[in-house]
């Protein structure tokens, strides 16, 4: 902005003292000159949130386009990111030697229900600018930039391109040196650990969304996409060239080239107190409205028995899925998950046996399939079902007319743009037949369950399946569950398979009240429920009675209070219902404070779930009309309250 009034200064004094020297010709030229260097040199404008708290700065200059984010406190302007560059290329040279041409400025409102997640009725507001250039082939290309009260989106729109591919991103994102940072190193499953630190790992370069930055006066910035469509690749992070700076880098781009207009995936950076980044939806507020008119009638959020983590590979075995299927029936959950390799059940009944033993028992079965794009040598069946359009109908169309609720479908190849085609490609035709889906192996969900509100869940998540592969999780899992409602299960549902009572192969060290308040804390559209139908069942009745009514879908979701890695307090509404959950990420014991004020009245009934001094494995559990001014968490325990 300083050196935008500067260059307008020298401007007026050469039209004062100059002009009456030249001729009127040259005058003309003179002023078109100044006016394009004025432009181009450097040009500034700012947009400020409709609340007022966020501004955005876009300038110009010789060097490139840059954008600059910021808070407005009481205290004053506090700087939260720097975007350095921006800009998007072709292979054909699209987006190259950019000429501003002016800005477009516009509002942006949005109201929409979501079947599943943190919030039933969404709605949003935006002011938002579409700068437009002109680049050096003559296309226009226009950076849309849209900033909500609770974030900034942006994207990137081409227009002209003939049997042109996207080369390379430029969107680079510029963080200071000493904030701290939780992101994660890339992995195609997503499945790592977020570490804080201060500073880049120079051993981590490739790096995943989504990305929580903490700035100061309690300011956070979590850096993550959304609203990928057909054609696209997912994107991640690059930190290499230099410590502060973190570039987007797209996924495999290989498919067919592009003709017509092009226009990106939003960058999102939701931004505000920790408690504005959770409650956020942001990230489903920019995507397509959904294009599953009739979804209402068919999809219903619920809780599952699973298999897996108890016995690896006991969907071979017709008594093991059986007992499962029970277990659903007595606790009355609506669905059983039968895992990998069902295609080779045996020991007294098949794949057909276990979906009649469901149906006749109320409960709905749900059925894995391997995706054959990664994991296929070695790896579990059934394999290559779905990849062809005609298989996948027949066999979607085969799983319906059995009473099939949904499928699982897992081992996917990352960000590339042929997965991202696919799995739209299985949304959709899982659509075509009234199936829910759950991707595991999978990228980090973008928001697509708005888009397709029939995915119900993606993994994308180190979670507590790892008990059963390898001992890391025993030590690092309650400062871990303590991050994740900061991080990843801010941008979607996330299927964690939580609370465990018993040890898979490796043992867990949090508390019984830990892992029930996982199931609050974890947002997941079917929770799936991962330890034995013995431990479950051997729970107290009232444990036993949380797991019936518990609720999958909630109205409002606040954050009363947590840091990552330290401790989190959630409550979540279903109708007239609020669920407290509470969880220390620490290995010593901490006192948590809360305030009750968001319940609006005083007349409700309490069952409190709690541990024991010094016995993790056993239950304090009240029903009483009084909820406690601090809530004292053992070591890596827990804390949950139904309040009706």
């Amino acid at each position: 902005m300083y050196i935008l009034s500067f260059i307008h200064k020298i401007f007026i004094y050469l039209c004062k003292i100059h002009l009456n020297y030249i001729t009127m010709d040259h005058k003309k030229l003179l002023l078109c000159g100044l006016l394009t260097l004025l432009l181009s040199a450097c040009h500034a404008d700012r947009l400020v949130s409709p609340n007022g708290q966020l501004a955005l700065t876009h300038t110009i200059t010789p060097d490139g386009t840059s954008l600059a984010l910021h808070y407005l406190a009481d205290t004053g302007q506090v700087p939260i990111l720097e975007i350095p560059s921006v800009g998007i290329t072709t292979e054909q040279g699209h987006g190259i030697g950019l000429t501003f041409k002016g800005v477009r400025k516009d509002t942006h409102e949005v109201s929409y229900t979501m079947l599943t997640g943190k919030r039933r009725q969404c709605s949003n507001e935006a002011h938002e600018c579409t700068f437009i250039y002109e680049d050096s082939l003559g296309a226009e290309v226009r950076l849309v930039a849209r900033l909500y009260n609770d974030g900034l989106a942006f994207r990137y729109e081409i227009d002209s391109l003939t049997s042109d591919r996207v080369a390379r991103e430029l969107t680079t994102y510029r963080i200071e040196e000493g904030r701290r940072r939780w992101i994660q190193r890339y992995e195609i499953g997503y499945e790592q650990f977020y570490t804080p630190h201060t500073t880049p790992d120079p051993n981590t370069n490739h790096l995943i969304y989504p990305a929580l930055v903490e700035h100061e006066a309690g300011i956070y910035t979590l850096i993550t996409e959304a609203n990928i469509r057909k054609g696209y690749s997912a994107s991640s992070l690059w930190n290499a060239d230099a410590g502060t700076d973190y570039h987007v880098i797209l996924g495999r781009n290989d498919g067919p080239s592009h003709t017509g207009s092009w226009v990106s995936p939003w960058r999102v950076l939701i931004v505000g107190t920790l408690a504005d980044v959770v409650e956020s939806t942001l990230v489903t507020d920019v995507c397509d409205a959904s294009l599953v008119p009739d979804a209402s009638e068919w999809v219903r959020p619920g809780t599952a028995s699973w298999v897996y983590w108890a016995h690896n590979h006991g969907s071979r075995d017709y008594q093991v899925v059986s007992r499962y299927i029970d277990m659903a029936h007595t606790l009355k959950l609506p669905y059983v998950l039968v895992d990998w390799e069902w295609d080779v059940m045996g020991n007294g009944g098949t794949i057909h046996d276990a979906i009649a033993k469901a149906d006749s028992l109320g409960v709905r079965p749900l059925v894995w399939y391997n995706s054959s794009t990664a994991w296929t040598i070695g790896a579990g069946g059934p394999l290559y079902r779905l990849n062809k359009p005609e298989d996948r109908e027949r066999e979607f169309a085969w799983l319906a007319s059995m009473g099939v609720a949904g499928v699982k479908i897992d081992f996917f190849d990352g960000d590339t743009r042929a997965t991202m085609d696919y799995c739209i490609d299985l949304l959709e035709a899982a659509a075509r037949h009234r199936l829910l889906v759950n991707f595991h192996g999978a990228t980090l969900p973008r928001g697509w369950q708005r888009t397709y509100p029939n995915l119900v869940s993606v993994e994308a998540v180190y979670g507590a399946e790892w008990y059963n592969n390898r001992p890391t999780l025993t030590d690092r899992a309650a400062a871990h569950n303590a991050t994740l409602p900061f991080t990843r299960n801010v941008v979607g549902p996330m299927d964690y398979t939580p609370c465990t009572f018993s040890d898979s192969q490796h043992p867990h060290i949090t508390t019984h009240a830990h892992e029930l308040a996982l199931t609050v804390l974890f947002e997941s559209g079917v929770q799936h429920l991962a330890d034995r139908p013995e431990s479950y069942l051997a729970q107290p009745l009232e444990v036993q009675r949380f797991f019936t009514q518990l609720p999958t879908v909630w109205d409002d979701t606040r954050l009363l209070s947590g840091y990552p890695g330290q401790w989190v307090a959630m409550a979540r509404r279903h109708a007239d219902t609020w669920y407290v959950a509470i969880i220390n990420g620490l290995d010593t014991a901490q006192s948590i404070p809360v305030d009750w004020s968001f319940l609006g009245r005083d007349d409700y009934r309490v069952t409190t779930f709690g541990d024991v001094e010094g016995e993790p494995r056993a239950w304090d559990i009240h029903t009483d009309l009084s909820l406690p001014a601090n809530v004292d968490l053992a070591p890596r325990g827990g804390f949950v309250a139904v309040i009706r």
